[in-house]
């Protein structure tokens, strides 16, 4: 009774939710486009029995990536469909993997659309990525006897007493899934006492810290640093959001005070923030380039990363990277990208998205928990001050990172298990 409750308000819902398709497609016109498929109308029809990831957008993405990559290498003729929400994630699976991956928007949590979307596609194995628990995407695939495994699956303490509020609906849920992959021990112990049976429970440690990085990318880093001044301090806001941006710009007078010819590089969480970024940045009468008009030059104070795709290229120009969503009640963004990188990695205090992955470099000297208010400024001049540290630091970053490493291998075996391959 609960899930139809569920189905009830939320189909009742459906004009809303289009509506704010609509509304958001005002800034960003990829919501507007391909409407179709989240009502389950899909354009493709790959071959049975493939391996369905959702990652519901840019950071799920990335964390699926060398999932996705490691599997298609050894299983070249599975298909591999992966599902996003977001057309910021779509625009993600474009750049990482072309036309090797199917790729569609999930369909609205309505048991009509999925059912139309499984019959089509087929899966043998759906992946969903992190904790993005639908009630009617499981229940269909239960009925459609495709196997579900919740990987790099994270559980906080806030979300799991949101999730008993609601045990009825949470309940089913986990008995449907067929895997959860947690990423520590402690998340696993918060899906058991939601009522996840112990044997369907594997924790396999973060598939983040398997990040890849790209051949090279330290050397195009050294350019970059070249083109703007290679003597030059640079601090990257990484995955920013509201406020947080505002927050260095108001600091960055102070830090002159420290670092002279201190660059700031602030890289936005999402594109349609770019212009009110750079407005921001003009405002305060600072030195503005954005990347789309060219390199930063001498004379830049504040560097604007407005592209996407290339957050590790310019993080191996940073010397201190400072993590987004970190500073406000956002949970954080992953630091494991700057830590492999050997970046000297700072971040706030709101990160429950990635505390595991944070206590973790913590412990091995390899990031720095900051304050969000009075005590920023100190932190940041005393890394830009400190060469040293920040060597330090990098080191330890990506000795964690390599020590860490595994999970997407285990993980491939388990889907390819599940695929019987």
């Amino acid at each position: 009774m609960p899930r139809y409750l569920y189905t009830l308000l939320y189909t009742l819902l459906l004009p809303i939710f289009v509506a704010r398709l609509w509304w958001r497609g005002r800034v960003n016109p990829g919501y507007r486009q391909r409407i179709s498929e989240r009502f389950g109308i899909i354009p493709h029809r790959p071959a049975a029995n493939g391996l369905w990831i959702h990652a519901v957008s840019v950071g799920e993405t990335l964390a699926a990536a060398p999932l996705v990559r490691r599997f298609m290498l050894q299983h070249p003729n599975v298909p591999v469909i992966v599902t996003t929400t977001t057309p910021t994630g779509s625009e993600q699976v474009k750049r990482l993997f072309g036309e090797s991956v199917f790729h569609m928007y999930l369909p609205y949590d309505v048991p009509l659309f999925l059912t139309r979307f499984i019959h089509k596609l087929r899966p043998g194995l759906l992946i969903i990525m992190e904790t993005e628990l639908w009630p009617n995407l499981l229940a269909s695939c239960a009925k459609h006897r495709v196997p579900v495994m919740l990987a790099n699956a994270r559980l906080s303490e806030k979300s799991a007493r949101g999730y008993q509020k609601f045990n009825k609906l949470t309940a089913p849920m986990l008995s449907q899934l067929s895997l959860v992959a947690a990423q520590n021990a402690d998340d696993g112990q918060r899906f058991l006492a939601l009522g996840l049976a112990e044997n369907k429970l594997d924790v396999t440690g973060s598939i983040k810290f398997d990040v890849t990085v790209p051949t090279g990318i330290n050397a195009k880093g050294a350019e970059l640093r070249q083109q703007w001044g290679s003597e030059r301090r640079v601090l990257a806001l990484a995955s920013s959001h509201p406020g947080e941006d505002e927050r260095l710009l108001d600091l960055y007078p102070q830090l002159l005070k420290a670092c002279p010819d201190l660059l700031l590089m602030l890289i936005p969480r999402h594109p349609e923030r770019f212009e009110a970024v750079t407005n921001a940045v003009r405002s305060r009468g600072l030195r503005v380039q954005r990347r789309s008009n060219g390199p930063a030059t001498k004379t830049t104070q504040v560097y604007v990363a407005d592209s996407m795709g290339e957050m590790l290229l310019l993080l191996a120009a940073a010397d201190v990277v400072l993590m987004g969503g970190s500073l406000i009640e956002r949970g954080g963004h992953n630091p494991i990208e700057p830590a492999a990188l050997g970046k000297a990695t700072l971040i706030g205090p709101n990160y429950t998205n990635f505390a595991a992955i944070v206590d973790t470099l913590v412990e091995a000297e390899a990031l720095a928990v900051v304050d969000a208010d009075d005590g920023l400024l100190t932190a940041l001049q005393t890394f830009l001050a400190d060469p040293e540290r920040c060597a330090a630091m990098g080191r330890n970053a990506q000795q964690t990172v390599d020590a860490n490493r595994g999970a997407v291998e285990h993980l491939s075996d388990i889907a390819a298990g599940f695929l019987r391959l």
